[in-house]
């Protein structure tokens, strides 16, 4: 709220005072018509107060800021005291003040001062600032050539704007220059252009000295809509049915937008094929069409400019694609040239004479089918890759390869059962002959135990019947040998119980190996499907030797990429 009334300073009511004379107190008639004229100013049916400059005060600012301090000696009502003081703002240089460039040259001095440079006699700087050359006799002692005085620059305040100002300090006399300059070119050429006229009437003028300006009318700028009668220009906005480049997916994996540039050089939807997609990111438009032969021309310009050859792909385009093919063409006869020499030197043309690749790698579009058990249910089967040995060739009458036949450890073949690898074939007689050869009893390997008890058997008989008299030596013996013979027997029946119970621990201990791969493996599978960062500490990782079953259980577990039932396979 403004106060209406005047607050007088205490000096000035001393020094006005006279005689019994005190101020007068507001009545209570008085407070309450202030009251009232206060609330009708807030309410907006009164008109607000007005300060010593004419400016209207809101009522609603508070009364500690309406007021102003006793010192102030405000008559009225007023916001003054508010408002950066004259005193405190800051002085800023007008918009022609600037820097002066070069000396003073208005003033000729012929005599030296005192206090001026020693070298040149300018009074703005001293002797070690001097930026002449120094001089062998100075101006001090010489009293010649006494130079001018540089300008004393002014100290120059510039405000927000003004120290943003690009145009600052421009003399448009400058500018006054260049527009004389081309005013005296175009004078010459209406006068070469009268004289030639002059000379010869008849003459027309060629495509080159016709007026440049003919056509410029109707050249309108990139992104602009330009109507030359009217001169008017209207700037082509973007029509709705345009999407924005960042509006593709709004995925913010995706492409990555530059807000800048306002380009995606990306695709936003790589999963489409780039024919079903409108926009395909900027770089698919880079590398399509001649983009590339462009970039192989710069290339080849730059190496022709560098080798000595003046030529440029945006002045002489045809100059530069004559000489672009010119080169190609006599590289490929290089080429071929070399390779004539050196075949003619040392052969080997037969090699270059090549089938196609697709015959090469075996690329076919058979289809075939199989069923779950690997037999071909559409389709022909893929022959049998043979191996770089002879297979089925037949030698010396047989009808059947080495290795057909198995016998008795022996490898032969299967048409005669002969073991003799290269020998001539005899046929059903060389099978009679092979069975008559065939021994009745087929040797077996025993246990060396076992040898040493037959060959004991062998012994105590052949003793029984030489000596008969000693027989109750014999018996004994013979019993005592039983013995060893029966704990031999009981040894290894012991041995064969731990082997049996050795082999079914191992089968035992393979299962649980088996079973602990199979959790291991849904562990890891559970685990790779969540997020790395909800994943445990250390939950793939395990310190630990494995031992000899884990090491088969994961052989035999492990998932085989290459196997083709793969994917009926798994569970």
């Amino acid at each position: 709220m403004a106060n209406a009334t005047p607050r007088v300073p205490i000096s000035q009511l001393l020094t006005n005072k006279s005689g019994d004379e005190e101020p007068k107190k507001k009545s209570r008639e008085d407070w309450r018509k202030a009251k009232e004229l206060e609330e009708a100013r807030k309410a907006g049916t009164a008109p607000a107060a007005v300060d010593e400059e004419g400016k209207d005060i809101n009522p609603h600012i508070p009364q500690y800021i309406s007021t102003a301090p006793w010192y102030y000696g405000s008559a009225g009502p007023t916001l003054r005291h508010q408002r950066p003081q004259e005193e405190k703002k800051t002085q800023y240089s007008s918009i022609d003040e600037w820097y002066k460039k070069g000396v003073d040259t208005s003033r000729v001095i012929t005599k030296y001062r005192k206090g001026a440079c020693e070298n040149c006699g300018a009074m703005t700087h001293k002797k070690k600032d001097c930026m002449e050359r120094p001089r062998k006799v100075g101006a001090k002692f010489s009293g010649a050539k006494i130079a001018h005085d540089e300008f004393i620059q002014p100290n120059i305040v510039s405000d927000y704007d003004g120290k943003r100002d690009r145009w600052s300090g421009y003399d448009p006399a400058q500018h006054r220059e260049i527009v004389e300059e081309y005013q005296k070119v175009e004078e010459a050429k209406r006068a070469l252009k009268a004289a030639k006229l002059k000379d010869n009437p008849d003459a027309e003028l060629s495509a080159d000295e016709e007026d440049e300006d003919k056509y410029v009318d109707e050249v309108d700028m990139p992104g602009t809509k330009v109507d030359s009668k009217q001169r008017i220009t209207v700037r082509n906005l973007r029509i709705r049915e345009d999407t924005a480049k960042y509006l593709r997916n709004l995925d913010p994996n995706s492409a990555y937008y530059d807000p800048k540039t306002r380009s995606m050089r990306d695709n936003p939807e790589p999963n489409k094929k780039p024919e079903d997609s409108e926009f395909a990111g900027e770089n698919f438009v880079r590398f399509t069409g001649d983009t590339q032969k462009h970039s192989k021309a710069q290339l080849f310009a730059w190496e022709a400019y560098g080798k000595g050859v003046d030529v440029h792909i945006l002045a002489e385009p045809t100059k530069l694609e004559l000489l672009q093919n010119e080169y190609d063409k006599k590289k490929d006869q290089f080429k071929s040239q070399v390779k004539d020499t050196i075949l003619d030197k040392y052969g080997g043309e037969e090699h270059l004479q090549v089938p196609p690749k697709a015959l090469l790698l075996a690329q076919t579009e058979e289809y075939v089918e199989y069923s779950r058990s690997g037999k071909v249910i559409k389709g022909q089967e893929k022959q049998i890759v043979r191996s770089r040995y002879e297979e089925d060739v037949l030698i010396n009458n047989h009808t059947a390869v080495w290795g057909s036949y198995w016998n008795l450890g022996q490898w032969g073949y299967k048409c005669c059962h002969s073991f003799i690898k290269n020998s001539y074939c005899l046929g059903e007689s060389g099978k009679a002959s092979q069975v008559l050869t065939i021994p009745t009893k087929i040797p077996v390997k025993s246990h060396p135990e076992d040898t040493e008890d037959k060959s004991t058997e062998q012994e105590e008989s052949a003793k029984s019947s030489s000596s008969s008299s000693d027989s109750e030596e014999d018996d004994e013996e013979a019993r005592k040998r039983q013995k060893a013979k029966k704990k031999s027997k009981k040894k290894r029946q012991k041995e064969k119980k731990k082997q049996r119970k050795q082999k079914e621990g191992e089968k035992d201990k393979l299962k649980e190996a088996l079973l602990a791969e199979e959790k291991h493996n849904r562990q890891v599978s559970e685990l790779m499907k969540l997020d790395e960062r909800k994943r445990p500490y250390n939950s793939m990782y395990e310190v630990k030797k494995p031992s000899e079953e884990e090491m088969e259980a994961f052989m035999m577990k492990r998932r085989r990429e290459e196997d083709p039932m793969l994917q009926f396979l798994d569970p």
